[in-house]
């Protein structure tokens, strides 16, 4: 490209964004959405959760139990543990079902005598496992009921002059070597990559619609195209300067993520904020804003209108979250092939800067070869789709 098509270049970028800038609500939704919206989303999300489990962890457990008369034993152990049992209802399956109730248990009617034999007595802990809000007085009845089986256990070998620890032929030790950063990421894994690739994706999407079908609907590209500039030019003006407001959304999003995490808590105390992070993120997002712009440009430049080009919406936002939905029903090991798919690279390199693991330099040439390459290519299709004279006429 010489320096007059550069200089061209540069004159449909400063047009772009003087016209954008004109639309003060388009402008400041295209920048300020991203970085208002998802911090004070990820905040949110962190203290629900976190009250959610200090409140079920912490607050009285009422548990309806059927047959509590045949283990008095067991309801007093329940009741040290901060279990209270009520009596059960009637339809005890339809009230865990209408969510009357997060779980219940049933005493065997032969409890009592399994008890006095010295055989294993019958309880059933009735739930619901696909409610989630149920999940932690679950687990707290189980690790009641499992504490309870091991006491009773231990005093029963005491009482027949057999150490406890006959019974146990094994100890069974953990050793996690997950750092605590990866821990901490554990919980982000799956949202705040989709919101970040979904940001650099269509982030310049406000502009480069504007820019392409909405100056073909208000019929103002003809005489663009009119101009001595290059085809060439003309496009990767649109798309510079797209890409342009693209990055500075990003960057924003980012920086406030940065703000929440050092002011908030919860989920948001969980990012590792350090410019280091936001310098890697900031660079493997940059070619998914490019490799989306060049895509929107491609797609609009056909559009007979701002409607019709916003259509694509629809499927462009699923994108992002196939690699959420492929690595939650099938994960998969990291190798070096998925660096070079997009949304699942860019999914893959994030989860590491979440982990704050390092990134080999192999990683990083795959990555950025592959996803310039591609949004070359793009870049090229709608250069070629400009070279269209019909483009200049609407309808």
């Amino acid at each position: 490209m010489n320096l007059r098509s550069l200089s061209a270049m540069w004159a449909v970028v400063r047009k772009e964004l003087l016209d954008i800038s004109r639309d003060r609500r388009t402008l400041a939704i295209a920048l300020l959405l991203g970085p208002l919206l998802y911090p004070l989303l990820m905040a949110g999300m962190g203290s629900l959760a976190e009250n959610r489990a200090r409140t079920q962890l912490d607050a009285e457990l009422r548990l309806p139990v059927r047959g509590a008369e045949h283990a008095p034993n067991l309801i007093k152990f329940l009741a040290t543990q901060n279990i209270v049992a009520i009596p059960a209802p009637a339809d005890l399956d339809g009230a865990i079902h209408r969510q009357d109730h997060d779980v219940a248990l049933i005493v065997a009617a032969d409890f009592a005598e399994n008890w006095k034999q010295g055989r294993p007595a019958l309880v059933e802990i009735v739930q619901d496992s696909t409610r989630r809000d149920a999940e932690i007085p679950s687990r707290r009845l189980r690790a009641a009921l499992e504490g309870y089986s091991r006491q009773v256990g231990s005093l029963r070998l005491l009482a027949r002059g057999i150490a406890p620890s006959v019974a146990q032929s094994i100890n069974v030790g953990d050793r996690d070597i997950a750092t605590a950063e990866a821990k901490r990421g554990l919980l982000l894994s799956s949202l705040l990559p989709y919101l970040l690739i979904l940001t650099s994706f269509i982030g310049g999407a406000h502009l480069i619609i504007d820019a392409t079908a909405g100056e073909r609907e208000r019929q103002s590209l003809e005489p663009l195209l009119a101009t001595p500039a290059s085809r060439g030019a003309i496009v990767s003006g649109k798309i510079a300067a797209a890409c342009l407001l693209g990055l500075l959304s990003l960057l924003l999003t980012l920086l406030a993520f940065k703000l929440s995490a050092q002011l908030g808590r919860g989920l948001s105390q969980m990012l590792d904020v350090r410019l280091a992070a936001i310098g890697k993120m900031l660079l493997i997002l940059t070619p998914m804003c490019f490799f989306g712009t060049a895509l929107l440009t491609f797609l609009a430049a056909t559009a007979k209108s701002v409607k019709e080009a916003q259509s694509h919406f629809t499927w462009l936002m699923l994108l992002p979250l196939l690699p959420t939905f492929v690595l939650m029903v099938n994960p998969i090991k990291t190798q070096l092939w998925q660096f070079a798919v997009p949304f699942l690279a860019q999914n893959q390199l994030l989860l590491k800067v979440i982990r704050a693991e390092t990134i080999e330099p192999s990683v990083w040439g795959v990555y950025l070869g592959c996803s310039f390459a591609l949004a070359g290519l793009l870049w090229y299709a709608a250069v070629r789709r400009y070279h269209n004279e019909s483009l200049a006429v609407s309808g």
